[in-house]
């Protein structure tokens, strides 16, 4: 059995019975929606889709307190142990490796990817998505991302569960484009993200829901920061 907590933003957990699981992009403080703090989070490994602080947030905080891993693009990786983490798994775009708490893989994000410090700005290599498996289930965190064609490949490629994508638009997919997404990934749920968390990316989640729904084959479950999802 495998839990997909909702955190706000971007921010998911997913935990099995046979294991604490992992964070995704774990943008706790600042994240006006998020329903918990770093100091409650206890992972196994701790994955990132790309450098900006409202996705990277406290994934540094949280390793070292979990001793969790960080598995990253192999850039964002490397800055992560130049700041005192020591486990952690550079990957790039294509790569997969099994883990203890499941099998990761990473894809395509068309995004930017920096950490800004002191007003500098750090780049931190190619953003991405993840594909993560455990057990018999498959679910795609898009990270942030625009449309684009390989989607329909992923769909081919993989019987996606769960794709968790973003509707916020302006820095990433609106609700249109994701809609496009749901029909080339073809995943048996849909998990909107990315949104409301700032006023420049308000959304209605109810209506992309509705889109979703009249015009594919996905189901489209909305949650707030604190829901979840069973499979």
């Amino acid at each position: 059995m495998l839990k997909i907590c909702f955190h706000g933003h971007s921010c998911f957990t997913i935990s099995s019975d046979d294991n604490k699981g992992i964070i995704i992009d774990p943008f706790l403080k600042g994240n006006p929606l998020a329903d918990i703090e770093p100091q409650d989070v206890d992972v196994e490994a701790v994955l990132i889709t790309h450098g900006h602080d409202d996705h990277f947030g406290d994934a540094i905080e949280i390793a070292k307190n979990s001793d969790a891993l960080i598995v990253a693009p192999f850039e964002l990786a490397v800055f992560c142990q130049q700041r005192g983490v020591e486990k952690v798994h550079g990957m790039h775009i294509g790569g997969s490796h099994e883990f203890d708490f499941g099998w990761v893989k990473l894809t395509h994000a068309h995004h930017g990817s920096a950490y800004i410090e002191d007003g500098n700005i750090i780049y931190t290599g190619n953003p991405c998505g993840f594909l993560y498996g455990a057990g018999d289930n498959l679910v795609y965190h898009a990270g942030d991302t625009g449309l684009f064609g390989d989607m329909e490949l992923l769909g081919d490629m993989h019987d996606i569960d769960v794709a968790l994508l973003p509707i916020g638009d302006n820095f990433v997919m609106g609700p249109e484009d994701a809609l496009t997404a749901v029909s080339m990934l073809k995943p048996r749920i849909i998990v909107p993200m990315h949104y409301n968390t700032f006023d420049l990316i308000e959304q209605d989640a109810s209506r992309f829901q509705k889109m979703v729904e009249e015009k594919t084959n996905s189901i489209c479950t909305v949650l707030e920061p604190g829901g979840h999802l069973m499979l």
